[in-house]
């Protein structure tokens, strides 16, 4: 684990935004027109998708993938200008949040500045020509770190862009050398103290398939040594295969616990629901209950919570990455105060520092508890949209429900859940 890796990013929200897709006319202006109804939703930092040129050639879609990036240190001029985006930034900072910016240094477009003036960096194929070790990445071709001078290139990069942002979020974070993001990681840090490290770690599959082919890629386990959160990919099938039915809850949880058990103590993880890259929270759990349990439960875990703009509004679409489709804003119900409140509750110092614990219970409910020196904060959850009961290890009597502040009640060390979340601190 990083060593100066900062425990409060287990109580803050980062809501990422795909400036392209945020507002119609898809600017950086659009994105700073909403920061302060962003800052009502409880959010610690903005994470922008990748806000580089975009490459032409082997273009996917009308407008091509923010991730086939032409140029790493220049603006995409559909967002606006250099100065627009420092002026974004500036006022990020000034609603009390902070901004990360993607980093996508497995690859670039085959068009792209590096790939005109130094072929010499890329991965070549046995032909000679540019390539890539994912074949259905077809609009982008693969960097090669055995390349010492790339290396000194996308550093200096980076403290450029360190000058301005407070930290990045780096795209497939296991296909790119370890070595490379430790010493990427010390020469920042004399930029910018603290800057911030999340790093997209892979599905096992994933890794795996990688491994089996000789191509080098790190665990998560391997990625804290330069990273301060990593996702949760590791436990990502378990949440799918229940929610499509093909697997118990239990196995989810069960997925959570083993994370406690082998990752570093300190370990951040990154929780959410749903990102540009899988399906809506909302198409995956429909039933209105459900899908309000599981963003309660999302916020109670152990880790910083991922928001993906237009979540707020229960949007079920997930927009493309290739074309113009911007977030319907009107999608569904507005969970604003909903998600300020979780924010205020996720506070706790407990959530930072925990011994945590999490199981599934008959009818599809989940215990979950925070726990250290004798205080305890307890959440039950109805991820199946039923009521259900729980033994808890807590005094019998009455307890406030933080969510809605109603009174909640003990008795015979069992505690209901009527469908409305529960957390209450003992």
């Amino acid at each position: 684990m990083a060593n100066n890796t900062d425990l409060s990013l287990r109580n803050q929200v980062i809501y990422s935004v795909f400036v392209r897709n945020f507002t119609e006319k898809g600017t950086f202006e659009g994105v700073r027109q909403n920061l302060r109804r962003i800052k009502a939703l409880g959010v610690d930092i903005i994470w922008l998708m990748p806000i580089h040129p975009i490459g032409e050639k082997a273009r996917k879609g009308t407008l091509g993938s923010p991730y086939a990036i032409k140029d790493y240190r220049g603006i995409n001029p559909e967002y606006g200008t250099m100065e627009d985006f420092k002026n974004l930034v500036n006022d990020i900072h000034g609603c009390g949040m902070k901004c990360i910016i993607d980093v996508v240094y497995n690859h670039t477009s085959p068009d792209s500045w590096l790939a005109e003036n130094h072929p010499e960096w890329f991965y070549h194929k046995p032909d000679g020509s540019f390539g890539n070790h994912v074949g259905d990445w077809s609009d982008i071709i693969d960097l090669d770190y055995n390349q010492p001078d790339l290396w000194n290139y996308q550093i200096e990069t980076l403290k450029m862009w360190a000058e301005i942002v407070d930290g990045f979020r780096c795209d497939v974070a296991p296909m790119v050398p370890l070595e490379f993001w430790k010493r990427a990681r010390a020469e920042v840090e004399t930029v910018r103290p603290g800057c911030l490290w999340l790093a997209e770690s892979v599905e096992p599959e994933f890794l795996e398939s990688l491994q089996a082919q000789g191509v080098p890629a790190s665990s998560d386990l391997e990625l804290y040594e330069a990273f301060d959160i990593t996702y949760d990919y590791d436990i990502h099938g378990a949440y799918s295969r229940y929610l499509e039915g093909k697997a118990s809850l239990s196995g989810f949880t069960d997925a959570v616990m083993e994370q406690e058990a082998k990752y570093p103590e300190n370990y951040v993880k990154l929780r959410f629901l749903e990102n540009h890259d899988r399906p809506r929270a909302k198409h995956l759990i429909p039933d209105e209950t459900a899908l309000l349990n599981w963003m309660a439960f999302l916020y109670f875990q152990k880790g910083t919570v991922l928001l993906y703009a237009g979540q707020e509004m229960e949007s079920d679409h997930q927009p493309s990455l290739f074309d113009k489709d911007t977030v319907d804003w009107l999608a569904g119900m507005n969970n604003v105060d909903l998600l300020h409140c979780l924010h205020e509750i996720k506070q706790d110092p407990l959530f930072a520092d925990s011994h945590y614990r999490v199981a599934a219970l008959p009818g599809d409910g989940v215990l979950a508890v925070h726990e250290k020196d004798g205080q305890k904060l307890v959440g039950l959850f109805a991820l199946g949209g039923e009521p259900f009961e729980a033994e808890v290890d807590l005094p019998d009597g009455d307890y406030e429900n933080l969510l809605d502040g109603d009174e909640v009640t003990v008795k015979n060390g069992k505690l209901w859940c009527m469908c409305t979340p529960v957390m209450i601190r003992g």
